[in-house]
């Protein structure tokens, strides 16, 4: 059987009424049936409740990408800018679910917005609006990309350190990992990375763009960028799929031979 893959939701309004809505985008939903080898389930945004009940059932967590900001009391930062798009709901269910997942060994991924919240949750902090801070680029609007290639075009080169974890799923293919490029789409990021945190990728103006957890039981890397855009395209993309989707298939299987051997006793 396929591993079950948690894919975080936001609330968002939806239809005429703008009723709330816990939604995930496509993308996401189709990478894990892709390349990740999956099936999705969709974890609603509603606290540590939902947490509780869901994530003994999982096989790995996938933390999505999404316009909204983690909000800046969970990280000690100043109140966003006036218009900033915030989801607390989603804040009061990812950061229980990547403290439990790491806890339990489930592989996590987490991509953009799933990348800070794992900063997050782990005791790190957050830059907001990186284009507006001294010597540092633009991450969110990439001014050579026309509108419709904004989200597979690439945006910028990010450098990996060639002994990380990242670098090691990519062996084999044809990358320079003192050149990969990437899209862009973000306008917060890591500014005090995590205790547990080891950075693997950097943006040329240094922002981290790729992490991954100390110490952690199982497969827990972040990326800032989107590779759920481009896997189709892109190997690189593919590949760290690819590699999370086998590591919650090990972990199915692992915790399907733990409960045989405990109902042969």
């Amino acid at each position: 059987m396929r591993p079950l893959i948690g894919v975080s939701c936001c609330v968002k309004p939806f239809g005429i009424f703008g009723m709330p809505n816990h939604a995930a985008s496509d993308h996401y939903a189709t990478v894990v049936l892709g390349p990740v080898g999956g099936v999705p389930v969709l974890v609603p945004a509603f606290g540590e409740e939902a947490v509780a009940a869901v994530l003994p059932h999982l096989d790995g967590v996938l933390l999505t990408g999404s316009r909204s900001n983690v909000q800046p009391s969970l990280y000690g930062g100043p109140p966003h800018c006036e218009g900033t798009p915030e989801d607390c709901a989603r804040d009061a269910t990812t950061l229980p679910l990547i403290r439990g997942a790491l806890e339990a060994g489930v592989p996590v991924l987490a991509i953009c917005r799933g990348f800070q919240e794992l900063n997050v949750a782990l005791g790190g902090t957050l830059d907001q609006r990186i284009q507006d801070l001294p010597g540092r680029m633009d991450h969110s609007t990439p001014s050579d990309q026309a509108l419709a290639g904004v989200r597979t075009g690439k945006a910028h080169a990010v450098r990996v350190d060639p002994e990380a974890n990242l670098a090691r799923l990519w062996s084999g293919l044809d990358a320079r990992l003192d050149s990969v490029p990437v899209n862009s789409l973000h306008n917060q990021g890591i500014a005090r990375i995590a205790p547990r945190l080891i950075a693997e990728a950097w943006a040329p103006d240094g922002t981290v763009e790729a992490a991954r957890v100390e110490g952690a039981r199982g497969f827990a890397i972040g990326v800032q960028w989107h590779p759920e855009y481009d896997w189709q395209t892109d190997p690189l993309s593919r590949r760290l799929f690819e590699h999370f989707g086998r590591a919650a298939l090990a972990f199915r299987q692992g915790r399907q031979s733990s409960a045989t051997l405990l109902a042969a006793e």
